[in-house]
């Protein structure tokens, strides 16, 4: 297995504002794209390897229950982390150390999900 995760979908209620709020958050520009379903969708670039996108449609339910996706934090994941209530969002746990594996962080999206955010820095 070359990766344990291929894809993932982060759901939204208003496409709009979770687009917006990561496009703020990361510094970059969501591709839009319909989903399969006529579902609005925003995928995050990537240069290599998995990637992902802000999803709204039926079944989509924002929660800070449930699994976890860890974003890329960059160098610095407080560069990222101190974006996020300006964007509309909520921090949770502040940039803790995990030891050999770097640092991890979570916040609340403008949507109402948990989202994490791990760096080596």
């Amino acid at each position: 297995m070359a990766n344990a995760v291929n894809w993932f979908e982060i759901p939204a209620t208003d496409f709009k504002r979770a687009n917006d709020f990561y496009n703020t958050v990361f510094e970059t520009e969501l591709v839009y794209m319909e989903g399969s379903d006529s579902s609005p969708m925003g995928m995050f670039p990537t240069e290599d390897g998995v990637s992902g996108a802000v999803i709204a449609g039926e079944g989509y339910v924002p929660s800070t229950k449930g699994s976890v996706v860890y974003l890329n934090g960059g160098e610095d994941l407080n560069d990222v982390l101190n974006r996020v209530e300006a964007a509309g969002g909520q921090v949770m746990l502040a940039k803790m150390a995990i030891g050999e594996n770097g640092f991890v962080a979570f916040f609340m999206d403008s949507e109402g999900n948990r989202v994490g955010l791990h760096s080596m820095g």
